[in-house]
């Protein structure tokens, strides 16, 4: 912990702020998280079940000590589309599956992580590589959340206003739950002025259950009928997918990291973490539901309200979990304008980038060497303009299988290779592994 930061806890703020403070990282995830399986045809109950249930696995792996969310990923949106272009019930158990093992390369990631250690593993990952990656990060969600302020600027405005006056000005309880406190005023306003459709709530049953097992991965195999040669497809298709997800694993693990100003990736350690990410996908997966990942707008949470005690992202996990028995509910959050998810998300989303310039200067990276120079552009460019230039992703056959790489796979692997190959790498690192802020120093 940084001595600049004020300490926020559960024994100094109590249990109805922290319970508060839990409602708030659920509302931060919660608009990306059911996005995906409204875009997919996978079930949104589901994914809150998994979501919630993934994340606990995660703080118990990782010892409770890392504050991380697992929401759905968008980086497995072309894998789904690949096998079921158009939602196809039928289809999405193959898709599913084909998450499923990727979610297993996690796995094998850590056990190489665990074998050799996680310090000859980091070489590969010091600032000026982790760094531009947590900018990139940042900067290619924040199209999205343009994109969903467009849809009313004056409600996105009043989720914008409200978070800046209550984390500038704001005192006490008022300052560390702006998120939470934007959302409701900015669902308010967009109620009041008939720009909420409430008719998903009225249809909506109180309970039901989040998983039907025909729907599943499971499902493929009870009936006998499983079309072995569409499975293998989904696997080839969708496993390399992981590659990508891993790097940005590890980029969102630094940016938590030095959100809280502790080495993540030192303890309890990257094969913890890893492991985490890569069960909850696989498990998630199985169930019908999207792939996981270490989720930035919670770590944009995390930054601004400084508190950091992991006890509210495993309150966050409960109500999520509590919200897929509840249809009614979740479809009351569904209903959240997307204008007043994209207030938030524009300053979480910028958030996310300013911890990863915080992260370059912190850690004093030298831009006089020509070398972090290219490492820095490249990334940034590559990340940017595959995200905004290329569809959101380059495409390339080996064989007859496609293989879709997301702008910020692209741009991890090319960092990590040049700062791998470029002459004048620094291989030192610190001896203390808080004054690496989690960027591989240590």
């Amino acid at each position: 912990m940084k001595d600049n930061q004020p300490i926020y806890d559960a024994k100094t703020l109590g249990t109805p702020k922290m319970l508060v403070l839990g409602l708030q990282h659920m509302f931060a995830m919660f608009g990306a998280t059911v996005l995906v399986p409204t875009l997919t045809g996978l079930s949104v109950s589901a994914t809150l079940l998994f979501a919630g249930l993934a994340t606990l696995f995660c703080h118990f792996v990782t010892k409770g000590k890392v504050p991380v969310f697992l929401g759905s990923s968008f980086a497995f949106l072309g894998g789904y589309f690949a096998i079921a272009p158009n939602g196809e019930k039928e289809l999405l158990p193959y898709a599913c599956l084909g998450v499923a093992c990727a979610g297993l390369m996690y796995v094998i990631l850590s056990a190489v992580v665990r074998a050799y250690g996680q310090k000859k593993i980091m070489r590969f990952f010091p600032p000026i590589v982790t760094g531009p990656i947590i900018i990139a990060i940042g900067l290619c969600l924040s199209g999205s959340a343009i994109q969903n302020c467009q849809a009313n600027w004056g409600i996105a405005l009043v989720a914008i206003v409200v978070v800046i006056i209550c984390n500038i000005w704001g005192k006490g309880m008022i300052k560390i739950i702006p998120i939470l406190l934007g959302v409701i005023a900015s669902y308010a306003v967009a109620a009041v002025t008939g720009n909420v459709d409430f008719s998903k709530v009225a249809d909506a049953s109180w309970i039901g259950m989040p998983v039907h097992m025909e729907n599943t991965v499971f499902g493929l195999f009870s009936g006998g009928n499983i079309d072995s040669s569409l499975a293998f497809t989904a696997i080839i298709t969708i496993l390399p997918i992981a590659l990508a997800t891993m790097m940005e694993h590890i980029g969102d693990i630094s940016a938590i990291g030095s959100t809280v100003g502790r080495n993540f990736i030192e303890d309890p350690g990257l094969h913890r973490t890893l492991i985490g990410d890569g069960v909850g996908t696989t498990i998630a997966a199985l169930f019908g539901a999207p792939a996981n990942t270490t989720y930035g707008e919670n770590t944009g949470v995390l930054a601004l309200t400084k508190v950091f005690d992991p006890l509210v992202i495993r309150l966050a996990a409960v109500y999520a979990i509590i919200l897929s028995f509840c249809p009614k509910f979740a479809a009351v959050i569904e209903c959240m304008p997307v204008a007043t998810i994209g207030g938030v998300s524009l300053i979480l989303y910028g958030m996310i980038s300013a911890i990863g310039v915080r992260n370059v200067v912190e850690n004093k990276v030298d831009f006089t060497q020509s070398r972090n120079i290219i490492i820095a552009a490249l990334t940034l460019v590559l990340a940017i303009g595959i995200k905004y230039g290329a569809g959101d992703a380059i495409s390339f056959s080996f064989g007859s299988v496609n293989i879709n790489l997301t702008g910020l796979a692209v741009a991890s692997l090319t960092a990590i290779i040049l700062n791998a190959v470029l002459p004048g790498a620094d291989d030192s690192f610190a001896d203390d592994p808080k004054d690496a802020a989690t960027l591989g120093r240590y």
